[in-house]
């Protein structure tokens, strides 16, 4: 194992075998480790946070002429774990047959010790930025909407973290795709629109229910179809960009260009369609609070993911093709636009020009992710920042790792944990100097 791969591997062992579980986070003794290995080595310290319990930390390593920060972004809070699910300990970190176990292996403590490691190798070589800055920025509380992290640090301390490239979590893992070697990079995040949607009647004595108008009988309709309809495609440019680059362009026919690579890999195409566009996840259903009471009202909760830009009235079109316009009250409970950054940017040419020397026979890929990140409050706060996400992975899979995020037996190759901080340090020297 090369050194900045076993530096890379033993930092992220001992990062997750802090807790971080969130709620409640408790990041503070992880910060406050990181905060020493980048301080010790010459990077410039802040740990800052809503509460003392939690900081953010962002170190910086100023350069030598005005130019270009870069920030390596990660999130170092993760979600529950339930020991009973788990053939090993999930906070052992401990590296069993070629992989790292753990909560966090995956989302995303790797990316933060792939980061951090890089940029310690680089600072101790002596090395610094000939212009601009490096910025390694570890932030809490994204696993719950980021209030205390990166939402907090980019409206308060927004000097601390503006950036004009941003590398974060989001895409990387290898796409096999007929017989090519793929790998993503995210370029866009879908918005968040969820709603409640209600129907009513009238209540009653369940031993007769023919007295009664049953709310939650009205609401099992829209229920079937919203799981089983299909809405769009409302096709925007990452997710064109994408079908180009798998032979199914779609500009003129989005539907064909979806068969088609159902055909070809299906899939593949389970983890393209979300992208296309607005996707309807029913996921919460209530109606009667008493077993023997015919509900007059009953409701449905409905996660709705809807392509960067758009909004309320692209949600309201889709849904009323699959349901209708009348027989229920619609309610949003969220209203976030999702973003993007451009894919022809000097940092997409850097990690097309990185991964053609790490593996020759890959291609770059821009993807979107159908969930959120952090990358869309600094696009948010920093409109001229380029943010990607982007955690190469050589010897692993998409498909393989993305039931292990949030899942049980999250873990991760450590050979991939090495890929990863190799290509940060480099993009690191080209893009600073």
């Amino acid at each position: 194992m090369a050194e900045l791969e076993a530096e890379a591997v033993a930092l992220l062992g001992r990062l997750v075998r802090h807790h971080t579980v969130n709620p409640p986070g408790n990041e503070r003794p992880l910060q406050e480790e990181l905060a020493r290995l980048l301080g010790d080595c010459g990077f410039e310290i802040v740990l800052t946070g809503r509460t003392p319990e939690r900081p953010n930390l962002v170190a910086r390593l100023r350069g030598s002429a005005p130019g270009p920060t870069l920030g390596l972004l990660s999130h170092v809070d993760t979600v529950l774990a339930d020991p009973a699910d788990w053939s090993h300990d999930p906070w052992c970190g401990e590296v069993i047959d070629g992989e790292l176990w753990g909560r966090g292996a995956l989302d995303m403590k790797s990316q933060t010790a792939a980061e951090v490691a890089a940029a310690v190798a680089l600072a101790r070589s002596g090395w610094r930025p000939a212009r601009g800055d490096l910025l390694a920025i570890a932030v809490v509380d994204e696993e719950t909407g980021g209030s205390a992290g990166a939402r907090w640090l980019c409206e308060t301390h927004p000097e601390l973290v503006r950036c004009d490239w941003l590398i974060n979590e989001g895409a990387g893992a290898l796409i096999p795709y007929e017989g090519r070697r793929l790998h993503g990079v995210c370029v866009a995040e879908k918005g968040v629109f969820r709603f409640r949607l209600t129907t009513s009647g009238s209540a009653g004595h369940a031993s007769n229910p023919r007295t009664a108008d049953n709310a939650l009988v009205k609401l099992a309709p829209l229920l079937a179809s919203l799981g089983d309809g299909a809405v769009g495609p409302d096709l925007t440019e990452p997710a064109a960009a994408l079908l180009r680059e798998l032979g199914v362009p779609a500009e003129r026919d989005p539907d064909g260009a979806v068969a088609a690579l159902r055909e070809r890999d299906p899939v593949l195409a389970t983890f393209v369609e979300p992208m296309l566009g607005v996707t309807f996840a029913p996921t919460m259903a209530e109606g009667s609070q008493k077993i023997n009471v015919v509900p007059a009202r009953a409701t449905l909760g409905v996660d709705c993911r809807v392509p960067p830009g758009a909004g309320e009235p692209l949600v309201r079109s889709r849904l009323a093709e699959l349901l209708g316009p009348d027989g229920y009250e619609l309610e949003f409970t969220d209203r976030v636009v999702g973003n993007g950054s451009p894919a022809d940017t000097p940092l997409m040419d850097a990690i097309r020009g990185w991964m053609a020397r790490e593996d020759p026979d890959a291609r770059v890929v821009p993807v979107m992710l159908p969930a959120f990140t952090d990358s869309r409050t600094f696009r948010e706060t920093f409109p001229d920042c380029v943010a990607y996400g982007f955690f190469p992975m050589t010897h692993s899979t998409l498909y393989e790792t993305w039931p292990l995020m949030h899942g049980a037996d999250e873990r991760v190759d450590v050979r991939d944990v090495g890929v990863a901080a190799r290509c940060y340090r480099d993009l690191a020297r080209e893009l600073l100097g």
